[in-house]
């Protein structure tokens, strides 16, 4: 195999490019100094492995640091959830009807915001929300219908009934869709891939590994709010919450919205004592996870004096104008990073078995907090990329940034192992997407 470098010689102190066959693919490795990046083309089929060092200044280090979290209630949430639910229950659909996940991507779905009236003590929704899934899916097999309707009307009630306490399902809510055969070209690509399926799109997947302290206290925060321990003793936090964790230096503002449950607040006078008892629950459970001064903030869009504040009827903004978007939200993990390596693509209702812009950002963070979970290595950032029809264990590129006080040996004997046995392991990603067991949003 023959190594062609693309854009110059590296000097004679660099560590020259390493390539070795791994059993299933050859792996090209160059692992350069922080100040000498470059590209290197391998000839043939590969996986192109890329490990620098990281030498970006560490976010928990900056002097400023911004992470967002969407809660299970929010209206964008609300759409990445609909969308994955329809993309699992189809696949599971397809599995025990005929054998084998079929063709499918339904990763378009949007939420319009009813109207309702609210007043403490009570309310009523007065114009339901609207959501709509939109999407490609197998409708009929060998003349056997498949009844993609029934699954979307009936599969979303189901758990939108156990999402949210005070939702009326049947009045609260319409929903709709608008699911079609998908197109010649990408269903033959599905249908031919073998026992590596072949990828459905050209994308990219980006993730990093650890979560920073403001990170992880984003993320914990708006857990715990929605946590059954919580909900037991605080009943009238509704399901709609979002953090806003702002840090500079070392003190950490937490911006948090909650839609309270109007039913269960009489008056204003309680609303303002049950929102400062929020407040200090937040602040009580930060100091369990930093020893940096936090300070709470929450529903800050309120107007007392005018008795404008935030309650609903049902536990989230989408009943009174909000409305919400496949994609808009949190990425694989659960967070929305500025300060980190993003993508804007949507993993939520894309299908497990051969679409990239799903599996490779599911496979971006695997790989990264292998390699994170090694003695020595502080911080990972994974990118990963593959052109439409190309099997998926075969990514155009991979490209590692790596923070560690280990040799270069150590840190590419670490990468290569974690980049391998996730390539691996794709074929068979799919099965504990459609069980569950990430964190797609």
């Amino acid at each position: 195999m023959r190594i062609a470098p693309l854009l110059r010689t590296l000097p004679a102190t660099s560590p020259l490019p390493f390539c070795r066959f791994s059993g299933i693919f050859p792996i090209a490795t160059s692992l350069l100094p922080p100040h000498f990046p470059a590209l290197y083309c391998i000839q043939g089929n590969s996986v192109k492995l890329n490990i620098e060092r990281l030498s970006s200044v560490p976010v928990h280090t900056q002097q400023v640091e911004i992470v967002e979290r969407k809660g299970k209630g929010h209206p964008d949430t609300i759409c990445d959830r609909a969308a994955e639910e329809l993309s699992i229950t189809l696949s599971r659909y397809y599995l025990e009807r005929f054998g084998r996940v079929l063709h499918h991507n339904v990763d378009k779905c949007i939420l319009a915001g009813g109207s309702s009236e609210v007043a403490f003590g009570g309310g009523r929704v007065t114009k339901p929300i609207y959501l709509l899934l939109v999407g490609r899916a197998t409708s009929e097999v060998g003349g056997t219908p498949v009844p993609i309707g029934e699954m979307v009307v009936e599969g979303t009630r189901m758990w939108l009934k156990e999402t949210f306490r005070f939702l009326d399902i049947n009045k609260d809510i319409e929903i709709e869709h608008r699911i079609r055969p998908g197109s010649i070209d990408l269903v033959a690509a599905f249908e031919k891939g073998g026992e590596v399926p072949l990828a459905n799109d050209t994308s990219i997947g980006v993730s990093f590994y650890p979560l920073s302290e403001t990170e992880r206290l984003v993320r914990e925060v708006e857990i715990y709010l929605n946590s059954r321990e919580v909900k037991v003793v605080h009943p009238y936090t509704g399901e709609d919450i979002k953090v806003m964790g702002v840090r500079i230096g070392d003190e950490i503002t937490l911006t948090v919205a909650v839609a309270f449950i109007s039913s269960l607040i009489p008056s204003l006078k309680d609303y303002m004592e049950i929102k400062k008892n929020v407040s200090s629950l937040v602040t009580s459970f930060c100091s369990g996870i930093t020893d940096r001064k936090v300070s709470v903030a929450v529903n800050t869009a309120d107007v007392p004096e005018r008795e404008a504040v935030y309650i609903t009827v049902t536990g989230t903004s989408a009943e009174s104008g909000d409305d919400g978007q496949v994609g808009r939200g949190n990425r694989v993990g659960g967070l929305i990073t500025p300060y980190r390596p993003m993508t804007l693509e949507a993993t939520a209702g894309k299908n497990a078995i051969s679409h990239v812009g799903k599996l490779y950002n599911i496979v971006a963070r695997n790989i990264a907090e292998r390699v994170a979970s090694a003695d020595g290595v502080e911080d990972v950032y994974c990118y990963l990329v593959i052109r439409i029809g190309r099997p998926i264990t075969e990514p155009q590129a991979v490209d590692l940034k790596v923070r560690s006080g280990l040799d270069d040996g150590e840190v590419k004997r670490i990468t290569e192992e974690a980049v391998e046995m996730e390539l691996k392991g794709l074929p068979f990603l799919w099965k504990k997407v459609i069980n569950r067991e990430f964190e797609l949003f």
